[in-house]
């Protein structure tokens, strides 16, 4: 579907007699906000469908890399196939098991290296510590590259405490990094805020000072809210207080932003930070990611969890954290750095968990926006305590596939991951029957 096909004129209305635009926006000045997808949409979508050839469903796909995995035994379960004992930290999404499949024994063959093996999550890129390694496309760039004309934004490549072109999960087809929007207020300026500089500044200002973006615009939504139904209403009164309830925590989180980091001759940058800067920098990527999607602004996104690069982290938790991430990770088999690197993982499940939630809570022509959006949740270490890039944990959610099970598969001699990027791929519906070292689509996991 392309966008110039059924864009109104900038701040126009259809009457209700009409079927709202895919693309209808609400406008003041130096704002550009998207609607999400409501029941008035329907019949133009339909047929703008039906003249581009697009798929009148939109699929979505949300990348999440955690760069320092996941506790191993505390991450797989015991048993595979459905009605599994959930483990430890499964149980933090036991709401959703229905949502998502768990894998086992699975990696990217021949990707080594330790740390270096984050470019290669969405890649599959062989030996990413080698000398003169060049990587792949990525697939959010792969995607992109097929069906990223259908959105305003081909994709987004998000990232949280990312040394600006250092890492990233996004790389162009001739094996460049694509660098990560590290600011939530960055992604929302991207996604929200669009006019003349001085229009845009004026706008950020009033942001500073506690104006909601929807003061700029609540003339049309009134308008909007008094044309559509009551189901567009209630859609509309959800998507706007998600809105501000963003604009909130960004707001108590950005003086952190402001603050210089300390320089370290070290190659482990550790420094002081908010208490919870990392845990909320993960929240608010979540809910742009969600915002994204949710306006059909991206089909896309990648969000490299850099928890390599992350400081000691205060949780509201029993557990009190004494060492930063990256340490901790090296534990040793220490019972106390145990003890606290499983606090940060079920806080991160938590996140998740909460992704779920909100993804399920958005409804789009009668599917939850979960079912549309297949979400990739793991590392590029089985082990972070050792290095070791094999039996990655995997978690796979939405997108409309047959969940509730684990597959698992030889922990010594993995199944190929990237086989799960074919079956993605799919599920896209771009043709595709080979990614990286695939040897087809991903055994055992079927669509609905």
């Amino acid at each position: 579907m392309k966008t110039r096909s059924i864009r109104p004129p900038v701040g126009s209305f259809i009457s209700t007699q009409r079927a709202l635009s895919r693309r209808q926006f609400l406008r003041g000045t130096g704002i550009l906000l998207s609607l999400p997808f409501l029941d008035s949409m329907l019949p133009a979508f339909a047929r703008a469908a039906s003249v581009s050839g697009a798929k009148p469903k939109p699929r979505r796909m949300l990348g999440i890399c955690n760069n320092l995995g996941l506790l191993p035994d505390q991450f797989f379960p015991k048993q595979t196939g459905r009605g599994y004992p959930l483990s430890p930290y499964l149980e933090k999404l036991r709401d959703h098991r229905e949502d998502f499949t768990v894998f086992s024994g699975v990696s990217h063959p021949d990707v080594d290296g330790g740390h270096p093996a984050d470019n290669c999550f969405l890649t599959a890129a062989p030996h990413p510590g080698s000398g003169g390694f060049r990587n792949t496309i990525s697939l959010d760039q792969y995607i992109a590259e097929h069906i990223g004309s259908e959105t305003r934004f081909p994709s987004l490549t998000l990232g949280v405490n990312v040394q600006q072109g250092q890492r990233s999960l996004s790389w162009t087809g001739s094996g460049a990094l694509i660098p990560c929007e590290e600011k939530p207020s960055d992604v929302f300026k991207r996604l929200f805020v669009q006019g003349t500089a001085g229009e845009v500044d004026a706008q950020l200002r009033k942001l500073a000072q506690g104006q909601s973006i929807l003061d700029a615009v609540a003339t049309q939504a009134k308008d909007l809210q008094r044309s559509v139904g009551a189901r567009d209403r209630d859609r509309l009164d959800q998507y706007f207080t998600s809105v501000r309830d963003l604009e909130q925590r960004m707001e108590m989180s950005k003086d952190w932003e402001k603050r210089p980091k300390a320089r370290v001759a070290v190659p482990v940058p550790i420094d002081p930070a908010s208490p919870k800067e990392y845990m909320d920098k993960v929240k608010l990527m979540y809910d742009m990611a969600r915002l994204a999607f949710e306006t059909d602004s991206t089909r896309s996104i990648s969000l490299l969890l850099d928890s390599v690069n992350s400081p000691t982290i205060e949780l509201d938790h029993d557990v009190k954290l004494t060492d930063a991430y990256h340490n901790l990770s090296h534990h040793g088999k220490s019972a106390t750095k145990l003890a606290q690197l499983k606090a940060i993982d079920e806080w991160h499940m938590r996140l998740l968990a909460d992704l779920f939630r909100d993804l399920k809570a958005v409804r789009e022509e009668g599917d939850t926006l979960l079912d549309r959006t297949m979400v990739l949740y793991g590392s590029n270490l089985g082990n972070a305590n050792t290095h070791v890039t094999t039996n990655l944990p995997t978690l796979f959610a939405g997108g409309g596939f047959r969940h509730g099970q684990h597959l698992g598969f030889d922990t010594t001699h993995n199944y190929p991951l990237p086989n799960l990027f074919v079956s993605m791929l799919q599920r896209m519906g771009i043709s595709a029957d080979k990614f990286a070292t695939s040897t087809g689509t991903m055994r055992g996991l079927e669509m609905v």
